[in-house]
């Protein structure tokens, strides 16, 4: 239950909702216990009515006048109370059924911001099978608890008091008789409880792997198809899901036991009452109609008390499923906002003794890097595969922090910095191009908080030389792309993920090897109109392409982490080291 605590802020901010339920309970309850008294009247007064009956010479009249009245008095009584109740009850659920979606809707939001404001080392961490797993079944099943885990257990609770008075005031020992079996229900649940929590655990993390096995088959399913591997996967498949079958099964044995031994423990309570009430009654201790009472009490009891091991599973299930969302929520982002508000940046960019490794591999990426970018200049790195390019663009949009050394926009660091405003001013366009299942005009203007309009999105089409073939498509910018923007080329692709961060026009622009899908010529358009953008801009280009650098204010070399060679174009070309080499065989194969 220590995990379930997380909810407790919940619960106390619809506080009102609850209390109002708890009285909603507590009044259908006590209703509900005042309804055998009635049955028990009834008994007892039809019994005098069945002595009275032999003895009365007008058998007829007595039937009319006594009889029929006090029937047509109990049945409208006992069906008014039954009304009343139902009405209690359909205001309980909803109140405390409304509560726990109110709070799962609260959760999940919860958790979605929680995702966002983790670092990008964290996602390098988990599987998004796992992450889509815990912000779904998890929080479904922490709904079920905040629900009926709530209400059976408050309904139980004031059922068993109200009642309890009742039976105490009829007859003391006879009420200690009928609950003599509860302890022995009570300690069979504990004793249960653990086993039922530690396979719950093992049920969601196998449900966690069975979604991350699917997420993966589905995202690579033209590599799937492409090696004919349909069979292999759907075996794959096949042995996650037994085990998931597998241990689910077991849960559910253990959960089997509970409503075979309640009930059997309710049977022996209605034996023992009949039995010891009967006794009573021919003692003239207590009446038929007390006896029948305590058989109602008994039964009504059943349900309530049958609950009590699904609602164990339900709390077992729910603490397993907080207990897995809670390591995510305690978890820091590595990332941490600054205070200090950009209201215009100038654009100048500096690496100051920076070095970094990554968190997961401690692999040194970059080691004593410094460089500097005077505003609307642009830096280009290239370098072989693994070089560190693509860390300093990530390092540049502060993805990560540097271990070591300092980034800085404008002389300040930036940690100092609020990261929403830094990161409003930059505009990013990733080696791996992310598009969304949405309009191409959504995509683009994907980056802007306020309106904006249609010519807007095709002049950063336009920069991005993809405007032409956007025309093309039967809809134009309203045209839907697939998952990930499948319906599109690999350039068309990265031309329109170009196109996202121009329409921003962000003082500090950088490219990660975004250009690897487009042709020299198509390259070339690009890099042109990106020299004669209105607003100045500080550009970082990385790529592995000389002819996508070339026209660069300051080329760096890098390998290994290192910047092994620095300058223009032709001065590196007049060093003959690697970047000379680099482009002769480029030159050679163009």
């Amino acid at each position: 239950m220590k995990a379930l605590a997380y909810l407790n802020k919940f619960l106390w901010k619809y506080r009102g909702r609850l209390f109002l339920g708890f009285l909603f309970i507590l009044a259908s309850n006590i209703i509900q216990a005042i309804m055998p008294s009635i049955v028990q009247d009834a008994v007892d007064q039809f019994k005098t009515f069945i002595e009275q009956y032999a003895a009365v010479e007008s058998k007829e009249i007595f039937y009319q006048e006594k009889v029929l009245p006090f029937a047509g008095y109990i049945v409208a009584l006992y069906i008014g109370l039954a009304l009343l109740r139902a009405v209690f009850v359909f205001m309980m659920r909803q109140t405390i059924i409304i509560v726990s979606r109110l709070i799962e809707y609260d959760l999940k939001n919860e958790i979605y911001d929680q995702y966002q404001r983790l670092s990008l080392s964290f996602y390098k961490r988990n599987n998004t099978g796992d992450l889509m797993n815990r912000i779904s079944e998890d929080v479904s099943k922490v709904r079920t608890y905040l629900g009926p885990g709530l209400m059976y257990p408050i309904n139980l609770i004031c059922l068993f008091t109200v009642t309890l008075i009742f039976m105490i005031d009829k007859s003391v020992e006879l009420t200690l008789w009928t609950l003599v079996p509860l302890p022995i229900m009570s300690v069979l649940i504990y004793l249960v409880s653990s086993t039922m929590n530690k396979r719950s655990e093992r049920v969601q993390h196998q449900q966690s792997r069975l979604t991350t096995f699917v997420q993966e088959t589905f995202s690579g399913i033209r590599v799937i198809k492409a090696y004919n591997r349909q069979s292999e996967s759907l075996n794959s498949f096949t042995e996650e899901s037994n085990e998931y079958k597998k241990r689910s099964l077991r849960l559910v044995l253990i959960n089997a036991f509970f409503a075979p031994i309640i009930m059997l423990l309710i049977g022996l309570s209605t034996i023992i009452t009949i039995y010891v009430g009967g006794i009573k009654t021919i003692g003239n201790e207590i009446s038929y109609g007390d006896i029948v009472q305590f058989v109602i009490y008994v039964n009504m009891l059943t349900w309530p008390f049958a609950s009590i091991g699904w609602v164990t599973s339900i709390v077992q299930r729910a603490a397993a499923s907080q207990q897995r969302i809670n390591e995510f929520m305690n978890e820091q982002p590595e990332i941490v906002s600054g205070e200090k508000s950009i209201e215009q940046m100038n654009g100048k960019l500096e690496f100051r003794n920076v070095t970094f490794e990554y968190p997961n591999t401690k692999i040194e990426a970059l080691n004593n890097i410094n460089f500097c970018i005077e505003p609307g200049k642009t830096l280009a790195v290239i370098g072989k595969t693994g070089s560190g390019k693509s860390t300093i663009a990530d390092l540049a949009a502060r993805l990560y922090d540097p271990t070591e050394g300092k980034v800085l926009i404008d002389g300040v660091p930036l940690q100092k910095f609020e990261l929403n405003s830094f990161r409003s001013h930059i505009g990013y366009v990733p080696q791996e191009v992310f598009l969304f299942s949405d309009t191409i005009a959504n995509n683009i203007s994907f980056g802007l908080e306020n309106e904006h309009s249609l010519d807007t999105i095709r002049q950063a089409a336009i920069n991005a030389h993809i405007d032409h073939n956007v025309m093309e498509f039967k809809d134009g910018y309203e045209t839907i792309m697939g998952e990930r923007g499948i319906t599109l080329s690999g350039g068309q692709k990265q031309r329109i993920s170009i196109a996202r961060a121009l329409i921003r026009q962000p003082e500090l622009l950088i490219l990660d090897d975004c250009l690897s899908a487009v042709d020299t010529e198509t390259e070339e358009v690009i890099l042109n109109r990106l020299k004669k953008l209105e607003k100045p801009t500080t550009t970082i280009i990385s790529s592995h392409r000389i002819s996508s650098i070339q026209h660069a204010d300051e080329i760096i070399f890098l390998d290994s982490g290192k910047i092994s060679e620095r300058g223009t174009h032709e001065d590196l070309l007049k060093l003959k080291g690697a970047y000379y080499k680099l482009y002769l065989k480029q030159l050679a194969e163009s």
